[in-house]
């Protein structure tokens, strides 16, 4: 009776009808009460989503088996402290850490969530260790910039595990009765420095059992390897309490309809394994997305302040009238309701409306212009044909001989094969993850273009997947190509339209493109796919805050929030809303909030620093600026912004390098302009001042306080003709209501002597 139950159980498990699963396996354990029965029982209502019911089920056991499953309710129960004493018992403090490189990985991600993040990169470097191929562990290790160069971790050291847990042990699953001699020669790799990285931007589910780690490979609950826990120490990170606003939000510009004929795809589902232990699937770890980098493609208006030099205590950010989109001849929606791109994608020429145009990187390639078909062309075979004979000879000739010679097969996922084969495939995987793993490296990294050349070497089999497109979407989002990664995103969308992976960075593309109509479409297509997704409540989010509507916009944020209490980009987003609604203490507790799910997630520090730069309180908001700039060390805006923070703590000199730092990494960017003219301006320095002034009118022709800032120049010089043209030109450019009467000030005082226009 026990073996059939239990089989019915399993069975009813491999066909997914877990309410059926549970009932027998209530009567199981009825009829037989064991802790393998009530393990069995746990699991099924895990894969229910039923995380409490399991908690209460195993709690108090002691098995290896049983306490990793305890330590995965407690995760998803959001009781951290409960979780990591059933993976690390206190009466055992070397003692084994349950399943192998799962449980290591799901300690790490105890860890950083605790803010012990020497500790969690510990756990994740052993969950590699122990298994190579456990891929969300290097993601968590290039969230914490602590991961080493793909070609090492997936290198030679990698191929000789993978080759000797399958080979020589003719395992399924790489996690299971690991030596301590192959254990530890594998562990005593050599590590990188910490690198520099930010929270990746990615898919998450809520806590749900998707978002834990299992059995790697399907492998059954068993004790893994023994490996010693490290405990980390307490949090260091200390936050300043004072609130202010940051807000930033596009002008509206009409976009043109959008009407996509998309064929979903079946949603993936995850298989469950027939062992008598429980069954999970590791996927990576719940990661919190960003929006709205820093309005980078867009610029606020100088106002009310235009002629101060106490500039930072206003925005300095300047912006135009019009939005971040084109005029409305550039996009033209063909009847299949894809975007006919050959119309200007392949130039910078917009409208000479907004100061910053959105370029498209030139040479950048995308394989058919043909968007419909969204594969890439064929040129990439021999990428892979290079890629896989590099990673073939990785592997040590002497290794490879004897194990052909001796002709073995092994049982991999129920099929037996040779052991070439093994090799052989051991290496296109390997070599794969090599491109994968360096693209994604690089990209925490924000060297984004080094990114997409990487991306770009993969086959084309795998560059046209959600995940990478989406990869290669957010790459473009830092670089400020929104059209760009419009395009990436949306043939991810193409390619899965099931996925939501990357969609609330998709959502923040079409909100700084003012592509309302798009993104309400998004946003449908989202809630019908899954209504309890962060991510689609973010896009319905982003959709009322590109209307204004800041409240809804805030109730979509916070609902976000609730549905994943660790999506750092979610609090960011409701930060914005606070801030926008000029309810700045709250918002201050959003942006700190962000930050303690993710230390990295460098747009809450930029929007602290905005805040008190907006209250003028210097030091913080340089201190906030500086942290962002470690962050995200190749952002325009953050050096702008940095070089305000100076300028206004009188530390003019470093302001000016720092914004000629910002001028070279993005030409474009008309802000670091501007603020380099006004301190040179208050240095009186003003001949260079109108060079970079004459500059930046070639980039922003039509930004009314250029033209201000030039007349109030031309007055200082006595040259009042060329002052009136130059206020005349800005008062024609309509600017708001606050910039013309500033203007109309300075042109009734402009034969006034500055001497006595101070005074007055």
């Amino acid at each position: 009776m026990e073996a059939i139950l239990t089989d019915c159980v399993q069975n009813s498990l491999r066909h997914f009808m877990f309410k059926n699963a549970i009932f027998l396996c209530e009567r199981l354990c009825a009829e037989f009460p064991s802790e393998v029965n009530l393990r069995l029982l746990a699991a099924c209502y895990l894969q229910n989503n039923q995380a409490y019911s399991a908690y209460h089920i195993l709690k108090g056991t002691q098995t290896a088996q049983s306490r990793y499953l305890f330590a995965i309710s407690c995760f998803q129960m959001d009781l951290l402290s409960e979780a990591e004493t059933a993976l690390c018992p206190a009466n055992e403090p070397g003692g084994e850490i349950p399943n192998g490189a799962a449980g290591h990985y799901l300690l790490g991600l105890i860890y950083r969530y605790t803010d012990r993040k020497k500790s969690a990169i510990h756990h994740f470097r052993l969950a590699l260790s122990i298994d190579p191929l456990l891929w969300a562990a290097y993601e968590e290790l290039c969230v914490l910039a602590a991961a080493e160069e793909a070609t090492v971790v997936f290198g030679e050291a990698a191929a000789l595990c993978v080759q000797k847990q399958y080979l020589h042990y003719g395992l399924a699953s790489p996690n299971l009765h690991m030596s301590s001699e192959d254990y530890n020669s594998v562990s005593s790799q050599n590590f990188g420095s910490e690198d520099v990285s930010l929270r990746q931007l990615k898919h998450t589910q809520g806590n749900n059992l998707r978002d834990i780690p299992c059995n790697y490979h399907g492998a059954a609950v068993l004790s893994g390897p023994a490996s010693q826990p490290q405990s980390g120490g307490p949090s260091n990170m200390s936050f300043y309490n004072t609130p202010s606003p940051m807000t930033s939000q596009l002008s509206g510009v009409a976009p043109p309809p959008l009407c996509r004929n998309v064929q979903p795809n079946g949603s993936n589902l995850h298989t469950v394994n027939t062992d008598v232990s429980p069954k999970s699937v590791v996927n990576s770890t719940i990661q919190a997305p960003r929006r709205k980098f820093v309005d980078e493609g867009k610029l606020r208006k100088i106002s009310g302040r235009l002629f101060s030099d106490s500039g930072p205590r206003r925005s300095t950010r300047l912006t135009g009238d019009a939005g971040a989109n084109t005029n409305a001849n550039t996009t033209v929606i063909a009847g299949n309701g894809t975007n006919s791109s050959s119309k200007y994608l392949g130039s910078s020429k917009f409208s000479t409306v907004t100061p910053r145009t959105v370029t498209v990187r030139k040479g950048q390639s995308w394989a058919n212009e043909n968007i419909e078909e969204g594969i890439r062309s064929d040129a990439f075979d021999d990428a892979r044909a290079n890629m896989t004979s590099k990673s073939t000879s990785s592997f040590p000739s002497g290794d490879i001989r004897s194990l052909d010679q001796d002709g073995e097969t092994v049982p991999v996922g129920g099929v037996v094969i040779s052991g070439s084969k093994v090799i052989s495939g051991a290496s296109e995987v390997l070599g794969l993850l090599r491109t994968l793993g360096e693209g994604y490296r690089l990209s925490c990294l924000y060297r984004c273009q080094d990114a997409l050349d990487t991306y770009l070497r993969l086959p084309h089999t795998h560059y046209n997947t959600s995940w990478v497109l989406s990869q290669v979407g957010k790459a473009h989002f830092e670089l400020v190509d929104y059209l760009e990664a419009d395009r990436a995103f949306s043939l991810a969308r193409r390619v899965s339209h099931h996925s939501l992976e990357g969609m609330d960075i998709y959502s923040t593309v079409l909100y700084h493109l003012k592509e309302d109509m798009k993104l309400s479409y998004l946003v449908q297509e989202l809630i019908s796919t899954d209504r309890l997704a962060p991510q689609s409540w973010c896009a319905m989010g982003n959709c009322y805050s590109l209307q204004k509507d800041h409240e809804t916009a805030l109730k979509n944020f916070q609902r976000s929030v609730q549905l994943n209490s660790r999506f750092a980009y979610a609090h960011t987003l409701c930060g914005h809303e606070y801030v926008a609604l000029e309810d700045f203490e709250n918002g201050i507790k959003s942006y700190q909030n962000a930050l303690r799910i993710d230390s990295r997630h460098y747009n809450a520090w930029y929007g602290l620093g905005m805040i008190f730069l907006r209250q003028e309180k210097f030091e913080f908001s340089e201190h906030h600026f500086r942290m962002a700039f470690q962050i995200n060390p190749r952002s325009s805006v953050i050096m702008s912004y940095l070089g305000t923070a100076l300028h206004a703590l009188k530390k003019s000199e470093d302001a000016i390098k720092i914004m000629d730092r910002a001028i070279l990494a993005d030409r474009k960017n008309p802000l670091p302009m501007y603020q380099k003219a006004n301190i040179l301006m208050s240095l009186e320095k003003f001949d260079d001042a109108l060079e970079v002034l004459e500059q930046l009118k070639e980039y922003a022709p039509r930004e009314s306080s250029v033209y201000a800032l030039m007349g109030k120049i031309y007055k200082r010089h006595n040259m009042h003709e060329k002052a009136m043209l130059h206020f005349g030109i800005a008062l024609d450019l309509k600017p708001s209501a606050t910039d013309v009467a500033t203007i109309k000030a300075a042109i009734e005082k402009l034969h006034v002597p500055d001497e006595l226009e101070d005074n007055l």
